[in-house]
């Protein structure tokens, strides 16, 4: 059957509870993991910046984000690591269970402090560094690799290897290290095949699903409460916001910004035949919606017509076999070129990867471009992010998160967290009972919002429908 709209109730599978903490066991698994790909790459030293905008990678490894300061991990083969950290992050390093069992230790370093605060009481940058890096004039060269949150490839740069993305100051401190050759080595916590945090675990499922269905009763919220004449400042009080981090900012396009996906409300005033866009993105999330404020066809402005005939029900049937291919073993490539035949560039526009890793930052990378033989695997935290975009009929989205998950990791999820995986798989009936999408067992929805798409924002009822 065509792409057509149906009316019904937005589906309810329950609310998660708090999902379990990061635990010392976790942590130290982690750690392990780390120093295993040192070893593997021959790198003596792994220093990982974070920043209170580049904290994912600092995060995973210790389980302390910065905030407001920088910071660095230095992570050596053997014996604790060290944390060097500001005025204000001293204090907030007790979060991650390694300090508490000394695998990591925190040192003051003023320098990574704001501006004018003391500088006193703390190591210098450069005793930080030449403390934790431990230099033995008497030995080879050290390798030393950094982490912070981007490599780089042959087509950008001309030694992808030196090309280091830190501050400039920490990269000079280093370099000036004697026999020390340092190479960027972020591609270990985030290249889509072999990047330690490119798969997840049943605990990490647990916390995605909850950040998931939290952005996604936030969004839901806000689309039912749009209406004409509502200010934007309005409509975003309307998410609800629950105080969880947000790893990108609260989006609200309409109006004059209405082509500016990412700006924010500026309190324009909503108006009958605009296009709207809003997400939310807690860690691990980011659950987004786009469309028109209207309530029917009739509502749109004349270069618009026809929008879901000719758009959005084009875009919910590629999406049905987007989801198809979401299976391990799947080239990236041939998702990417399925999705190109589908939502062809003239019209639909879509320039970016059509889905990429995500983690408690919003995109980590993306097995799926153009001639990608890296394959999907089990334990992938994907990002349903196709974004289209058309210069009458606008856009429209279905932007949520799912997990690949292989009969063994499903397995494992039952014993673990029986309840996250029975909601999951509700939200798969749905979809395809319902919607008339076709989800494989082994692709997890991780927010009730999965499967919706509303073309009309005014009445978010209206949904299409494959059946």
């Amino acid at each position: 059957m065509p792409p057509h709209l149906i009316e019904i109730d937005w589906p309810d599978f329950g609310m998660p509870e708090v999902p379990p903490a990061l635990t010392l066991a976790e942590m130290q698994g982690r750690l392990a993991s780390i120093r295993a790909a040192m070893a593997a790459r021959g790198l003596d030293r792994l220093v990982i910046y974070g920043d209170r905008e580049h904290f994912a990678n600092i995060l995973w490894a210790s389980g302390f984000d910065p905030r407001f300061e920088e910071a660095l991990l230095i992570v050596r083969p053997e014996g604790p690591a060290t944390l060097a950290v500001g005025n204000e992050c001293l204090s907030y390093t007790v979060i991650s269970p390694l300090v508490g069992s000394g695998d990591i230790v925190p040192v003051l370093c003023p320098s990574l402090s704001l501006i004018s605060q003391p500088r006193t009481g703390g190591l210098t940058l450069r005793q930080v560094i030449e403390a934790a890096i431990g230099l033995d004039h008497g030995h080879a060269p050290r390798q030393v690799g950094t982490v912070g949150w981007k490599y780089y490839g042959p087509t950008e740069v001309d030694d992808p290897s030196s090309a280091i993305e830190l501050p400039a100051v920490i990269v000079d401190g280093l370099r000036r290290l004697p026999k020390v050759s340092l190479v960027n080595a972020t591609d270990l916590f985030m290249h889509p095949s072999h990047g330690l945090r490119a798969r997840v675990s049943v605990a990490d499922i647990a916390r995605l699903e909850f950040a998931n269905q939290m952005a996604a009763k936030a969004v839901q919220r806000l689309a039912f409460a749009l209406r004409e004449g509502l200010s934007d400042f309005a409509a975003a009080q309307a998410a609800q916001l629950c105080g969880l981090p947000l790893n990108c900012h609260l989006t609200l396009a309409t109006g004059d910004r209405e082509l500016l996906g990412l700006s924010g409300p500026t309190g324009q005033t909503l108006q009958l035949g605009r296009q709207i866009s809003f997400n939310v993105a807690y860690y691990g999330s980011n659950i987004c919606r786009a469309g028109w404020l209207a309530r029917e066809e009739a509502d749109l402005p004349r270069q618009a017509q026809g929008y879901v005939a000719a758009f959005a029900g084009p875009y919910v049937a590629a999406l049905s076999n987007w989801f198809a291919m979401m299976q391990p073993g799947m080239r990236g490539g041939d998702v990417w070129a399925r999705v190109q035949a589908d939502l062809p560039l003239a019209t639909y526009g879509i320039t970016l990867n059509p889905g990429h890793l995500i983690g408690d930052d919003e995109w980590i990378s993306s097995p799926i471009y153009q001639g990608s033989d890296e394959p999907l695997r089990s334990g992938m935290a994907m990002q349903c992010d196709v974004i289209p975009g058309h210069p009458d009929w606008g856009s429209t989205r279905m932007e949520d998160g799912y997990v690949i998950a292989d009969d063994g990791l499903i397995a494992a999820l039952a014993a673990g967290h029986p309840q996250v995986l029975a909601r999951a798989q509700a939200r798969q009936s749905f979809m395809r009972d319902v919607i008339g999408l076709t989800v494989p067992d082994c692709l997890l929805p991780l927010a009730d919002t999965c499967g919706l798409v509303a073309p009309f924002l005014l009445a978010p009822r209206k949904v299409m429908c494959l059946r």
